[in-house]
């Protein structure tokens, strides 16, 4: 039996090594020894397994030269077990199957922070504040309770059934339910509102295959409610598929276009364009990116920038470059295998280097800091060899990410001891929880539209001493000067959670935009307008 399986991974192991040796290129295919690679390791695995002092799990050497060897290209291919695969899929893929809740695990117990609109929690009348303390009879709170024992009880396959009991408060009894879980959308639209007046604002933190719809869902109601102008937020934007990014930038491009380019050794140079189908291609544009847009957020800035179409607003994006494609192994484990470089229309390669090794890659963001980058945008010296021109005859440059039309500098001031003590404890969430928890009704009653909180609602000298006094007795001192560092954002922070509670995602950004210098910069851009023209971008 042992016999067998070592036979199956030897096969696996090369059929590995054949798929990375016929990707990194055919001049190597053609001169590579069979005798120094396949060969070579498979005699190695079998001396092992056979001779080793110890019992030998061949799978999981397997696995580790699989990663060991992708580690040795590039910091992007990467390995995907069976396992793993779903969880690593289900982001992009933009739903799961569930009952259709955000939550919190608080004080021991599944809190509701809001039914997911549409699913099926939200059509049985499951509401925010509502705790679920029985599934399928049994005790759901206590020590029990973790992000684990709630997926695997609440998650399940779409038409299968689940029993919650739910505290409410102002009910005596618990309240029973029979949930039908169903297919339950991830949304990539963090936030979409009119800014300004005139000015919309739409924020996508992924490249999903369900951006598109929403993204088309929040255009179309700006545009009703009178929007001309429009601010794209790709800030933190990590990337996702290339496809739904080549489909945003045609929103905004005209027909016949070039989006973007790729090209590798083993894969033929391949062009896509925009087409005709463009819901914004006039009107002024926005795009906020920085030091975490990276991949599909770079497409679409790339393009929109190299076009002339909008101005880029923020600090030097990511710079991942590098297109990655899947190809399945016998046990139905994933490589997602490095094939090509992208290229914006301009020609630039946005992949910054890598040849400094994976953890110097990783560490780009302090190297930035540290260089001072993320401050000072004259810190960054292109050399002339990376220089690129516009249609309109503007600069820009490749190398390593984007770099902006306009720069805005990292505001670190309030980031204190303090502050960071206060998130890394849960102590900012917990309180907002525990004061939802007791102010819900009357909050409700006195602010029954977000406009009104928003304008009225204000966190006061009392409401901050409270917030103090409980940090405190949860062993986070108050230090004066560093409260009075953080006091702003703080603030802010308390009452964009209060406005999430009370209604949506929408509301935490709208408030915690109120003090965002890239949001703010763009709002003064836009209105103005005379950057536009000094810059020929119409």
């Amino acid at each position: 039996m042992k016999q067998n399986t070592f036979k199956k991974n030897l096969i696996n192991i090369g059929f590995i090594l054949i798929i990375v040796i016929f990707i990194l290129g055919k001049g190597f295919a053609q001169h590579y020894d069979p005798k120094t690679t396949i060969q070579k390791y498979a005699s190695a695995i079998q001396i092992i397994s056979f001779a080793y002092v110890d019992t030998v799990n061949e799978p999981a050497l397997v696995e580790k030269a699989i990663i060991s060897t992708l580690n040795e290209l590039d910091p992007h291919s990467q390995y995907i077990s069976k396992k793993d695969l779903k969880k690593a899929n289900e982001p992009l893929e933009g739903n799961f199957e569930g009952i259709g809740i955000t939550y919190q695990i608080f004080r021991d117990t599944i809190l509701v922070i809001a039914p997911i609109p549409g699913g099926p929690s939200e059509k049985l009348g499951i509401m925010a504040g509502d705790k679920i303390v029985k599934i399928e009879g049994e005790d759901a709170t206590g020590d029990i309770l973790d992000k684990n024992f709630v997926f695997k009880r609440l998650r399940g396959k779409k038409g299968t059934k689940v029993d919650v009991s739910i505290f409410r408060k102002g009910k005596k009894d618990l309240i029973d339910y029979t949930i039908v879980r169903d297919k339950i959308p991830i949304n990539s639209i963090d936030a979409s509102f009119m800014a300004a007046p005139e000015i919309g604002y739409i924020k996508i933190n992924k490249f999903s295959r369900t951006t598109m719809d929403g993204f088309h869902k929040s255009l179309n109601k700006l545009q009703k409610e009178g929007m001309t102008m429009l601010i794209l937020d790709l800030r933190g934007n990590s990337g996702g598929f290339m496809d739904v990014a080549i489909d945003l930038a045609d929103e905004f491009l005209e027909n016949g276009k070039l989006v973007v380019y790729t090209e590798g050794i083993s894969s033929p140079t391949r062009k896509y364009k925009a087409t005709q189908k463009g819901s914004y291609e006039k009107g002024k544009l926005v795009v906020l990116i920085d030091e975490g847009s990276a991949s599909a957020s770079e497409i679409v800035s790339g393009a929109i920038q190299d076009w002339d179409r909008g101005i880029v607003i923020g600090r030097r994006s990511f710079g991942k470059g590098l297109v990655q494609r899947p190809f399945f192994l016998p046990d139905s484990s994933v490589i997602r295998l490095t094939i090509a470089r992208y290229h914006t229309p301009t020609g630039r390669c946005i992949q910054k280097p890598y040849d400094e090794g994976y953890k110097k890659y990783r560490n780009d963001f302090y190297n930035r800091l540290e260089h001072g980058e993320l401050i000072n945008p004259d810190s960054i010296n292109f050399p002339d060899s990376l220089k690129y021109f516009t249609p309109h005859n503007r600069i820009v440059y490749g190398g390593g990410g984007i770099m902006p039309d306009v720069f805005v500098p990292l505001d670190s001031t309030w980031i204190s001891d303090y502050y960071i003590n206060l998130q890394r404890k849960g102590i900012i969430n917990d309180f907002i929880l525990e004061y939802i928890e007791n102010e819900r009704e009357n909050l409700n009653k006195k602010y029954s539209l977000f406009n009104k909180f928003s304008e009225k609602f204000v966190i006061d000298d009392a409401f901050m001493n409270n917030f103090i006094e409980v940090a405190e007795n949860k062993d986070v001192e108050m230090d004066e000067e560093q409260f009075k560092a953080s006091e702003e954002i703080l603030k802010y922070r308390l009452k964009a959670l209060i406005a999430r509670n009370l209604w949506d995602n929408n509301s935490y950004f709208e408030i915690m935009l109120q003090i965002d210098d890239g949001f703010m910069k763009a709002i003064e851009i836009l209105q103005d307008g005379s950057l536009f023209a000094e810059l020929k971008i119409y």
